[in-house]
């Protein structure tokens, strides 16, 4: 199908992950994204408030697809949560972080490790449980998680380029990253992850001119971060809203070409899909 963008390196198809075809299988090296979260956050038109089973169904089926997708060396980073409330507190929280992994080695990833993102974000907590009470009183911890799998091999077969810095490989090979969240209002986004997640995944775990994917594109920050690490990148989005505020902050992290239809101009190191 004809991509909803397209320039230099860059691609964004305006379609449901589990239905696209115009990827080839065995054709990316790197997939970084967020899916929904199951939440109830309101993602103009997907309902994200299915039941917990039916959820684990969905999970299973776009693993399904995104190891097809991978190559026999590629890899993957999964920004999920690492817990979540269901029906009433007082029945505890899904271990969602723990059922999503198990989802994806039955499906056929390996898992290689754990990123423990903290958001900074602990002012926000309004939920404590029995107050000052050993009665109930509620754990939350304020951090996401990021899964690094992969599908055959964890060592690269092919040489590469790195661009990583001797700086960001030691800081980033702590498992523990500290840096905040995006502002919601400012991307127009319910959702967004901020630039700088994609970023050190990318960085990190592939070479230059690889081909990212993100299957569950949303405002865009995959491609973005593509874009200025000099990787191709593919990004899958259900909702053309969405779609065409990708392709708006593209433009606003790329330079202007001239033409009405060509927004970026991408990064020399990106070649041709």
């Amino acid at each position: 199908m004809k991509p909803f963008f397209e320039h230099g390196g860059i691609k964004v198809y305006c379609e449901d992950f589990l239905n696209i075809e115009a990827i080839e299988p065995n054709s990316i090296d790197l997939i970084v994204t967020s899916p929904p979260y199951n939440v109830d956050i309101d993602y103009e038109g997907y309902k994200d408030d299915i039941p917990y089973e039916k959820y684990l169904e969905f999970t299973e089926k776009w693993l399904i697809k995104a190891y097809k997708l991978l190559k026999h060396d590629g890899r993957m980073c999964l920004n999920i949560p690492l817990d979540k409330s269901w029906g009433r507190r007082s029945e505890g929280f899904i271990p969602v972080y723990v059922d999503i992994v198990h989802i994806a080695r039955r499906v056929g990833f390996k898992y290689f490790s754990t990123i423990i993102w903290n958001e900074q974000n602990i002012s926000r907590r309004t939920a404590w449980g029995s107050w000052m009470s050993a009665a109930a009183p509620y754990v939350i911890a304020p951090v996401e998680v990021i899964v690094v799998l992969y599908k055959e091999r964890w060592r690269k077969k092919r040489k590469g380029i790195s661009d990583i810095t001797r700086e960001e490989f030691i800081e980033w090979t702590n498992g523990v990253w500290n840096f905040p969240g995006e502002n919601r209002k400012r991307v127009r986004h319910p959702s967004p992850f901020p630039i700088e997640l994609p970023k050190r995944c990318i960085k990190l775990f592939s070479f230059v001119g690889d081909i990212v994917l993100d299957p569950f594109l949303g405002s865009g920050t995959t491609l973005i971060a593509c874009l200025q690490t000099g990787r191709r990148g593919i990004g899958v989005e259900i909702n053309r809203k969405y779609c065409e505020l990708a392709v708006k902050r593209l433009a606003q992290h790329g330079v202007f070409v001239g033409k009405k239809d060509e927004f970026i101009k991408p990064s020399s190191q990106i070649g041709n899909l």
